[in-house]
């Protein structure tokens, strides 16, 4: 019982609980953004704010691929609100906060064999060649 009591506050099965939680409430926001605005305005654009009469017949067959585009568009749709909505505007967030990476040690390639090496070196660490050292 300490087992699965040790496992339940382990951080990382809470942070997925809360994960969880959040997640489904979060979905449930988009979904109603892009049900009482998004597809209302597309509607207006369009003319036609569901496709699910939409279908054809083959030998008998019928096919209902309005149902299939509703899905395919309420996709599309739910994945441009999120995108413009949360994802862009927090990349262009964490860009102007993101700290610049130091540039690394300066290199020069090794005139005989082209391997790259440090400034500073005075012999090839490839081919053993002895190099200029670069002025101060």
């Amino acid at each position: 019982m300490s087992g699965f009591r040790a496992f339940l506050f382990r951080g990382n099965v809470i942070d997925l609980a809360v994960a969880v939680v959040i997640g489904a409430a979060f979905g449930a926001v988009v979904t109603a953004f892009v049900k009482d605005l998004i597809t209302p305005l597309v509607a207006a654009l369009v003319g036609k704010p569901h496709f699910a009469t939409l279908g054809f017949t083959i030998n008998g067959s019928h096919f209902p691929v309005g149902d299939f585009l509703d899905a395919l568009v309420s996709f599309v749709l739910v994945a441009a609100a999120i995108y413009f909505v949360v994802i862009a505007p927090l990349e262009k967030i964490g860009r102007l906060h993101a700290p610049e990476e130091p540039a690394g040690p300066p290199v020069k390639a090794c005139p005989f064999c082209l391997e790259t090496v440090p400034a500073a070196a005075t012999r090839c660490r490839a081919c053993t060649s002895t190099l200029e050292v670069a002025g101060p």
